[in-house]
């Protein structure tokens, strides 16, 4: 049971930098990156879809991404969603492809980026000490219940403290990476 209840917490704490993750992905830096435009929806055929479902995304060069529809009547439907999806980005379209330069920021806007890389990051290690919380709770419980060892209960405790450190730590370093990134000029 106990042994158990550790396997589930890392596996909650997995999932909750994996969401700090996909948080950073929607925050641009300087560099073009395909995942950029994940949040952009496409009227295609009737309906609201993601672009990566009508149109392959590449970065052939640092600051310039390019969409290339599978259907050549998209382009400019594309061209639209871009322009709507209130990135700051300014699509142009040639008939065929629809090239989307990333501008540079400006200094103010990459400090906002920052402290929105930063508030992400705290969620994320709110969220991993509520699991530690969590856990250690569940412990005593148990050994109040006599249903654990009180020796086994310190140990278990000290092995979700670990956890819980190494996972914060993994977190921390995502904060620095992108913060590094987003003020690279």
């Amino acid at each position: 049971m106990t042994h158990k209840m550790l396997v589930e917490a890392e596996d909650r704490m997995k999932k909750a930098v994996d969401g700090v993750r996909r948080e950073f992905t929607g925050i641009r830096s300087g560099k073009a990156s395909p995942a950029l435009l994940d949040t952009v929806r496409v009227e295609a055929y009737g309906q609201l879809v993601p672009l990566i479902q009508v149109g392959q995304v590449s970065a052939p060069e640092p600051r310039l991404l390019v969409v290339q529809p599978y259907d050549r009547s998209l382009v400019k439907g594309v061209a639209r969603a871009i322009l709507q999806a209130d990135l700051g980005l300014n699509p142009t379209d040639d008939g065929v492809v629809v090239r989307v330069p990333i501008p540079t920021l400006t200094e103010e806007r990459r400090r906002d980026l920052v402290k929105l890389v930063a508030r992400f990051t705290e969620e994320g290690r709110v969220h991993i000490r509520q699991i530690r919380h969590e856990v250690l709770h569940e412990l005593k419980k148990q050994g109040k219940e006599g249903t654990l060892a009180e020796d086994e209960e310190r140990r278990l405790e000290t092995e979700t403290q670990k956890l819980t450190d190494r996972y914060i730590v993994v977190v921390d370093e995502l904060l620095k990476k992108k913060t590094a990134e987003v003020m690279e000029v």
